[in-house]
């Protein structure tokens, strides 16, 4: 696969993934702004009340409708964090040409309904409709207190609040409840409106159809989308390391502990950073499953995260609340371990194959292609899986250590029962 990124107007851009082994095609359309905390819950809520009805077919009954018309075409919107940027639009998934019934060309429609999405929503007196704006504000809410259920993703959610806390990282995707309760229906309309006119716009297609054709049905599709002066984009700044180690617990109803670790990393080799963190828990045969997990049984779970645009690394674990130290000091140790390169060949192998294996399944999936060239265009990087997997093939045992001896411990969470609230 030849992928491409163009230039098709001012701040819009596509991403040509050219492929004829799937049996559908994906559009996707991305919005792309500041991760701010002050705008994080209403641009979140934007693209579910668009995906309520347009001018053309203004309730979801005729939105349906049309979407069977186009052989069960999918139209879904989504919300993304990308480092310190927030990614709001849509995804559609629909019958590629090549095995539409009759010949059908089936990208033409499904851009031009994607495009009335945007550009062309249902309104009443210049605002959006009240009955889509207070469901969807509804939806909005439950999904952000749900994230309470989840009590691994929750402590995963409350370490990096605190860790880059006044830092757009610490700020949730969907931003918080408070912020959303305050939402109303005028103010979210002219935050649309802005959001449709000032920002940057990442469309990405894979699928068999010829890149002049697509480019077509997406300038025509998008010929009203409003265009001015582009709204900033800052840089993510790497998380400045502390002085002291922040500790941070939490009490809840729960009967297993969730311990995170939030680590400072002050190398910019993310090549040997990915590596290093997959040694020390990105793996199935990292140090954190096998010794932290396996051997000692010192943990339920164990795994590690590098997070490339901080340049953080953090460790989600589920322990008994009597094993808090145990697991910390062990888990410190397996760090300690890949910083000394206290690793066997096969252990460096296994490591360098999980995430070959990773870029080379990319292929198989258009939802994964999707995410990562998003993730890419969003994050103004540029390698393709096959350049990443060729860096991950050339990196040495001596240049992970070199990286990883800059990995230093910024901020411990806990969370544990109430009681064992002191």
């Amino acid at each position: 696969m030849k992928a491409s990124r163009t230039s098709l107007a001012d701040n819009v851009f596509l991403t040509f993934l050219p492929s004829e082994k799937f049996k559908t095609s994906l559009l996707s359309a991305q919005f792309v702004i500041p991760l701010r905390r002050d705008t994080a819950s209403a641009c979140a809520l934007i693209p579910s009340v668009l995906r309520r009805g347009t001018l053309t077919y203004p309730d979801m009954g005729a939105l349906s409708a049309r979407l069977d018309n186009l052989y069960g075409t999918r139209i879904e919107p989504t919300v993304r964090k990308i480092g310190e940027r927030q990614c709001v639009g849509f995804v559609a998934s629909l019958i590629d040409d090549r095995y539409a019934p009759g010949g059908e060309r089936l990208l033409e429609p499904a851009a031009a309904l994607l495009g009335e999405l945007i550009c062309e929503p249902a309104t009443e007196r210049a605002r959006f409709v009240p009955a889509y704006f207070q469901g969807e504000k509804t939806n909005l809410l439950d999904a952000i207190r749900s994230a309470l259920n989840d009590k691994r993703e929750w402590a995963a959610r409350r370490l990096l609040e605190e860790m880059c806390a006044g830092e757009p990282y610490g700020i949730p995707r969907l931003g918080s409840e408070e912020d959303a309760e305050k939402l109303e229906a005028e103010a979210l309309f002219r935050t649309y409106q802005k959001l449709i006119a000032a920002s940057r716009l990442e469309l990405v297609y894979c699928g068999s159809a010829e890149r002049d054709r697509v480019e077509l049905a997406l300038r025509s599709a998008l010929a009203t989308l409003p265009r001015k002066a582009p709204s900033p984009l800052p840089s993510a700044v790497p998380h400045a390391p502390r002085a002291d180690v922040l500790e941070v617990s939490d009490a809840m109803e729960v009967t297993q502990g969730k311990l995170g670790m939030g680590f400072s990393c002050d190398s910019p080799d993310h090549i040997a950073l990915l590596m290093g963190n997959t040694l020390f828990g990105g793996s199935s045969n990292s140090k954190l499953f096998l010794n932290v997990r396996e051997k000692l049984s010192l943990c339920y779970y164990a795994s590690s995260v590098f997070h490339r645009q901080k340049r953080m690394f953090t460790v989600s674990s589920g322990i008994e609340f009597a094993n808090r130290q145990r697991a910390q000091d062990e888990i410190l140790a397996q760090l300690e371990a890949v910083r000394q390169g206290q690793a066997e060949p096969w252990e460096l192998e296994a490591a360098r194959s999980s995430l070959l294996n990773a870029y080379a399944s990319m292929g198989d999936s258009q939802g994964k292609l999707e995410n990562f060239y998003l993730t890419q265009a969003a994050s103004d990087l540029h390698e393709t899986p096959e350049e990443l997997a060729q860096q991950v093939r050339e990196v040495t045992m001596d240049r992970i250590v070199e990286a990883m001896e800059t990995v230093k411990l910024d901020t411990i969470y806990f969370l544990h029962g109430k009681e064992a609230e002191a």
